[in-house]
């Protein structure tokens, strides 16, 4: 609920959020992940490949015992994110990120302050 409420907060200020969508186990994640790569290509190809429409995950526990995988969708890529019922969020932290979707310009186009 937190992210819904920060999503909303995003909408109303006028800017893009962020989405998330939580995959569970990392380890039982394949057959999903490879869902949405499949989704992001066909959406990543109508919209000319631009550089700010990314996907990135990350393994994260909350300090629970087993982690599971989050994925993070940027602005541009909203169709995506809909599609999979991601909700609304604040951009992630770049720390312990992976581009799992897009091209390796995200970084620098989504996280310019970013160190490397």
């Amino acid at each position: 609920m937190a992210g819904q409420a920060a999503g909303a907060r995003l909408a109303r200020g006028g800017m893009s959020p962020w989405y998330s969508r939580n995959f569970g186990d990392p380890l039982l994640a394949g057959d999903s992940l490879d869902r949405l790569a499949e989704r992001f290509r066909t959406e990543y190809e109508r919209a000319g490949r631009p550089p700010d429409m990314a996907v990135f995950v990350r393994p994260e526990s909350e300090g629970r015992l087993h982690c599971e995988l989050q994925a993070y969708f940027s602005p541009r890529a909203v169709r995506v994110a809909r599609a999979l019922e991601a909700v609304p969020c604040n951009p992630p932290a770049p720390a312990g990120l992976a581009l799992m979707a897009g091209a390796p310009e995200a970084w620098q186009v989504l996280f310019p302050d970013r160190e490397t």
